[in-house]
């Protein structure tokens, strides 16, 4: 495991590279015999970190929940990270372009707690006991790390990813919300446009055949180190499609169908 030093450092770096949006060296290169563990214990003293300063947790994501992108990393698990009030956009913001370094785009559905959930042997209908309602979102991904080391050619792994809150750095949330009983979630899917021009398509069903089983698994894996989802809190629960590269002046909008529509605009 990696020494408290080791921890504090990666967290310096990460933090160094959030302000000056310069991202810094890959962690698992640094680092060869990092565990899981060790990945989340940086993101956890990142986000102590954060909070020290005066940043709220008002939820938490959850990545890697398609086949697709677990076969890309070569991992069977998900990922989750910690969401802060300073990531929440409404729909249709504008985002400056000093904001982030590298920002990518996932359509999710976003789920509001009505009550709590804590681990272990939660299942589907808990989750749907507990949920006020769900939401259509975007999240804005970004990469405090380097996706590829340019000397040696090696790409990030999930160490990396998850040190980096799960390349969490946005959320927009979409204008209508549903009761988790008036909704098919399997089926609530979205096109997702550049520019008018279709990137991506996606059904609820991508997120392990049920969003709900995203926010099952977030809750049973935290109740392993004591902790748990509260009441009022949002968890986006994963994405459904690949990840869509933005650039200056991409508009990006995801058409969820009957359940609205929830875009964002980079300046």
């Amino acid at each position: 495991m990696l020494s408290q030093i080791q921890i504090q450092r990666a967290v310096e770096a990460l933090d160094h590279a959030e302000r000056s949006r310069v991202q810094t060296g890959l962690l698992s290169l640094q680092h060869p015999q990092m565990t899981l563990d060790d990945a989340y214990a940086i993101q956890g003293a990142w986000v102590k970190q954060k909070m020290l300063a005066g940043r709220k947790v008002f939820g938490w994501k959850i990545g890697l929940t398609s086949k697709a992108m677990q076969s890309a990393l070569g991992i069977d698990t998900p990922d989750s990270g910690v969401l802060f009030d300073d990531m929440l956009f409404e729909d249709g913001a504008a985002i400056a372009p000093e904001r982030f370094i590298q920002p990518r785009i996932e359509a999710e559905v976003a789920f509001v707690m009505k009550a709590p959930l804590k681990g272990p042997g939660v299942g589907i209908i808990d989750v749907l006991n507990a949920t006020a309602y769900v939401a259509p979102a975007l999240e804005i991904l970004d990469t405090r790390i380097l996706r590829k080391d340019p000397a040696t050619g090696r790409t990030r792994t999930i160490m990396d990813t998850v040190s980096d809150n799960a390349a969490n750095a946005g959320v927009v949330l979409g204008s209508q919300s549903f009761r988790p009983d008036s909704v098919d979630m399997r089926w609530m899917g979205a096109i997702v446009s550049r520019n008018a021009a279709v990137e991506e398509t996606g059904l609820g069903a991508g997120v392990l055949n049920h969003p709900a089983r995203g926010v099952a698994w977030l809750a049973n894996r935290l109740a392993r180190y004591g902790d748990s989802i509260e009441a009022g809190q949002w968890v986006l629960a994963g994405s459904f499609i690949r990840p869509v590269e933005t650039r200056r002046g991409d508009t990006i909008i995801a058409d969820f169908g009957p359940h609205g529509t929830v875009s964002c605009f980079f300046q």
